[in-house]
């Protein structure tokens, strides 16, 4: 699944413990229509709970109640399944025909089951009597439940047969509604599935664990006029006996699979096909009449289903795989087995209206989910406590595909500024976690779907993947799927195969970036003896805070390379650190030569030079002799040792002057990000003009050597650079950028010269942030008349830049409207808590007004954690940790407990940086405009 961390959201689930009462009656019983109408929001990701420091570095979570696997005494072998959805009154019949085996005889069936209701049940051994079930006992917090017999299941074969209902929900989770207009303007829903982590026992009685592998032979029941999807080809449909209207639609049998990989889909749709040089179909569905925007979408499919072929040695195991855009989607997409669901904004692309991000974010998801088709999907994590290596693997390797399809994306430079960077920022804080957490109950699975799973994942795997090499890492690889496919594996698995294939101790060094929390800071120090460079390198545990000076400090087992000016792009040294300190010699480096340390920025650490070390690096930035990914790592360790405490930020400051013929877009990106941190920070003193100004005199040369319009033989970086840099200038009140985008955006609403879709972002930002009542009223009549779901979240993240006290609570109040779909009002609230210290305050108190409506929508996953993230991250009043931390004492939101307790660490980190070095900046801004004397 692909989680919207920051640039995309982690994303996860929720978990709703709503009660089903078994129902002895012949007639289905609906589950309540209280329940029909929360609508609460969920499946995305992250967060886990407040972590007492014994537990911190062992991978275990806080105490919670005692959580037992399913008994192993009966188990699947073929799950025969038939729903039949309506569409009106958002409830579905099923019928499951399951095929069991029983290892030892009992008396009672235990499987799991949430928010449905089970009619009949019995049991029929091979060539044997049926016996009815007499009791259906629900375990609802466990989302349990036991059918009972008269008398023992024997051992051997036999089949469950369960007649059951349920409900359509609105939660994004399971099997519910997804909501749609249609060209005529009528609101209609389609039937849909999320069923990762624990959701597929929302749609049917099932085992409900990822180990628990069986075949599928699904049937739906639907409208004749619907399209319907499952995870395998069509192979039957035929006229439903007893209604003209309804079709049944029968599909292949799936390979052996886990239920939360099941899904199917019964709506209105219009695809695009093509076929894979390998010969698998591929189609990619839109809402109708959007055909054309899936076309993208299914040339990256096709390239990249032939590229995981080849990378992995193993071909794609099923006929078909359709890739779908789903209206209300929480998450970014999931990679059902031969069906992969998307967000509309992840799938499709219009080629007038989408932007050069867009497109790029697009390739990325497919290529993420794609990659899970083998990784994930023919072989699966055994338990949930393994979640990570599936998504870790595939957010590495959707950069490789994506550098593979699209070289000119200088895709690895952006992961650095996109993953390894936001990874390292969260990893520094106390409240972080190991990558590799144990858990038990459904409700502890949501909070690993976050940065650390994601982005530390795929920065260790970029990380292994270079200390091995690529031929052994791929040998590794394809031994370990060729081994496991179409079973479970879990992490020790993967490093056996890769050890085996490349000969280094694979287990020792990874157990020691997966086990425990954090990262190392390495310290380095030289001396030139001669023709020699003697280096001192140590390492201890890197902290938001500082560095950790207490006793028992974790240590790391660190690959780390080397590389001098003489080749910047090419390692002298590999040498693997595993102790707390070591001497290097590296011979022939003349005294006037520099040395850099991990080359590449591949390594998982910060580093701190010697003041000598770094300011014969320096020059490296100025003349761009150094790469483009190590000036972006060495500005972005800096930037975090300040905010640690570690060094003056107006050390950073000074830095960031020396990138003025900076030409490379992520680089920018990076530096942009931390002036906003920057920005944000200050926005607390009665200076921040002064830091708006050194912002505009930063990006005031490149504004210019970039203009406004696009050159010929420009291509997606200087599409997005130009983006990046006129936003900036704008938001900081540059007045040149300012009256050109309130000149283009006037012409752009006359319909005079529509904005070319590269531009939109940041013209809409300037114009809102320097703009009155009116520029807001149009800014929300372009957003009703977008026909595009991009645009109208291109719109709905800048509303916040508004400055007007009474126009932020009219966008406060916009974000919880029916103008805004449930997973996007997030994003709206986060825009004003982003944009301005009076915006922080307003969208604060907008959460605390609301907070029952917002925590029903969201519940849990990843949503609920995003929402609170964004909206109190930015304070940094110590008091405010104190407001924050009592508010949800008093408002518990379990699944995102840790998430409440990075945000308290992050307000007094903000409040002590600030304490520290305000009047050092303030001076320092001051002085560089001084005359000379």
């Amino acid at each position: 699944m692909l989680l919207l961390l920051g640039r995309r959201v982690p994303l996860s689930f929720v978990h709703r413990l709503t009660t089903c009462c078994p129902s002895s009656l012949s007639r289905p019983v609906l589950l309540s229509s209280a329940l029909i109408k929360l609508r609460a929001i969920t499946r995305v990701t992250h967060s886990t709970v407040f972590v007492s420091a014994a537990s911190q570095n062992t991978g275990t979570m806080p105490e919670r109640r005692p959580f037992v696997r399913l008994p192993t005494d009966v188990y699947p072998v073929n799950y025969g399944l038939c729903l039949k959805p309506d569409l009106i009154d958002f409830t579905f019949e099923g019928k499951l025909e399951a095929l069991v085996e029983v290892t030892q005889a009992t008396n009672q069936i235990v499987m799991n089951c949430a928010d449905i209701d089970i009619i009949t049940a019995s049991f029929a051994p091979q060539g044997g009597e049926e016996i009815n079930a007499t009791g259906f006992n629900y375990q609802n917090e466990d989302e349990k439940v036991t059918l009972s017999f008269p008398s023992a299941l024997q051992k051997g074969s036999g089949t469950l047969k369960i007649d059951f209902v349920g409900e359509l929900n609105d939660k994004m989770k399971g099997f519910y509604r997804s909501k749609y207009t249609t060209s005529a303007g009528e609101i209609r829903y389609a039937a849909v599935t999320q069923f990762e982590a624990t959701d597929a026992r929302r749609a049917f009685p099932c085992w409900d664990e990822p180990a628990i592998k069986a075949t599928f032979d699904i049937a739906l029941i639907v409208p004749k006029d619907r399209v319907a999807l499952s995870n395998m080809n069509v192979i039957d449909r035929k006229p439903y006996p007893d209604d003209e209207n309804l079709v049944e639609v029968k599909f292949a049998t799936t390979p052996i699979m886990s239920t939360y990989l099941v899904a199917f889909v019964i709506g209105e749709y219009d695809y695009v096909e093509s076929q894979s040089s390998d010969g698998i179909t591929v189609r990619v569905y839109t809402p109708v009449g959007k055909a054309e925007q899936g076309k993208f979408a299914l040339e990256v499919a096709t390239k990249t289903l032939p590229f995981y072929k080849d990378y992995f040695s193993v071909p794609y195991p099923l006929p078909k795989i359709d890739l779908i855009a789903i209206a209300d989607f929480a998450a970014g997409a999931m990679e059902n087995w031969g069906l992969v669901t998307y967000r509309e904004t992840a799938l499709l692309i219009d080629p007038k209206n989408s932007c050069s991000s867009s497109r790029q974010w697009v390739a990325l998801v497919v290529g993420h989910e794609l990659a899970h088709q083998w990784f994930g999907n023919l072989v699966t994590m055994e338990w949930w406590t393994h979640l990570w290596l599936n998504e870790g693997f595939a957010s590495w390797i959707e950069y490789l595909c994506v550098d593979h399809c699209f070289p000119e994306y200088d895709i690895w430079t952006q992961f650095v500024s996109a993953d390894y960077t936001r990874a390292l920022d969260l990893d520094a804080l106390d409240s972080s976690h190991p990558i590799e957490v144990n858990v038990g109950h459904p409700s502890e699975v949501d909070e690993i779907f976050d940065a650390i799973s994601y982005s530390k994942g795929a920065s260790v795997i970029r990380m292994l993947h270079n200390y091995i090499g690529d031929e052994d890492f791929r040998k590794g690889m394809n031994a370990y799927l060729l081994k496991f496919q179409h079973k479970n594996a879990s992490t020790e698995d993967l490093w056996d195969c890769l050890e085996q294939a490349s000969g280094k101790p694979i287990a020792a060094v990874m157990g020691s970036w997966t086990k425990q929390m954090g990262f190392p800071i390495i310290v380095v120090d030289q001396e030139q003896q001669g023709d020699d460079r003697i280096l001192k390198i140590s390492q201890k545990k890197f902290c938001a805070s500082g560095p950790h000076n207490g006793e028992d400090c974790p240590s790391w087992m660190v690959p780390i390379s080397i590389c001098t000016s003489e080749d910047p792009k090419c390692t002298k040294l590999k040498v693997l650190l595993d102790r707390p300190e070591t001497t290097i010699t590296l011979s022939g480096v003349s005294p006037d030569q520099w040395i850099k340390i991990n080359p590449g920025t591949v390594g998982f650490y910060r580093i701190q030079y010697s003041s000598s070390m770094l300011e014969s690096l320096l020059p490296g930035v100025r003349d761009l002799s150094l790469q483009p990914v190590d000036r972006l790592g060495l500005q972005n360790d800096l930037f975090s040792l300040s905010r640690a405490g570690m060094i003056s930020t107006v050390e950073v400051l000074k830095l960031m002057e020396a990138f003025v013929n900076e030409p490379n877009y992520t680089v920018w990106s990076d530096l942009s990000c931390n002036l906003g941190v920057l920005s944000s920070l200050l926005s607390h003193t009665d200076f921040h003009e002064e830091i708006q100004e050194f912002i505009r005199d930063l990006f005031t040369p490149i504004g210019l050597e970039l203009g406004w319009d696009s050159k010929p033989g420009e291509g997606h970086l200087d599409a997005l650079l130009r983006g990046l840099v006129l936003g900036k200038l704008g938001k900081a009140g540059h007045k040149p950028t300012l009256e050109e985008a309130r000149r283009r955006f006037r012409d752009h609403v006359d319909g005079k010269q529509v904005l070319p879709a590269d531009l939109r972002s940041p013209v809409y930002l300037t114009v809102l942030k320097h703009g009155d009542s009116g520029t807001l009223d149009t800014m929300l009549k372009l957003h009703k008349q977008a026909d595009m779901q991009e645009e109208k979240n291109r719109i709905e993240r800048v509303l916040g830049a508004i400055s007007a006290p009474d126009l932020i609570q009219k966008v406060l109040n916009f974000a919880l409207s029916e103008e805004v779909r449930p997973q996007d009002t997030v994003s709206v609230i986060g825009g004003v808590a982003g944009s301005s210290k009076q915006g922080r305050k307003a969208a604060w108190k907008f959460v605390k007004d609301n907070w029952e409506e917002l925590y029903n929508r969201y519940q849990g996953g990843f949503l609920i954690s995003r929402l609170i993230k964004l909206t109190v991250d930015g304070f940094a009043i110590d008091k405010m940790a104190a407001e924050v931390k009592s508010f949800f004492e008093s408002h518990p939101a379990p699944a995102a407990e840790r998430t409440v307790q990075q945000c308290c660490e992050n307000i007094l980190l903000n409040a002590a940086w600030l304490k520290r070095d305000a009047d050092d900046i303030h001076q320092y801004l001051l002085q560089r405009k001084a005359p000379p004397v």
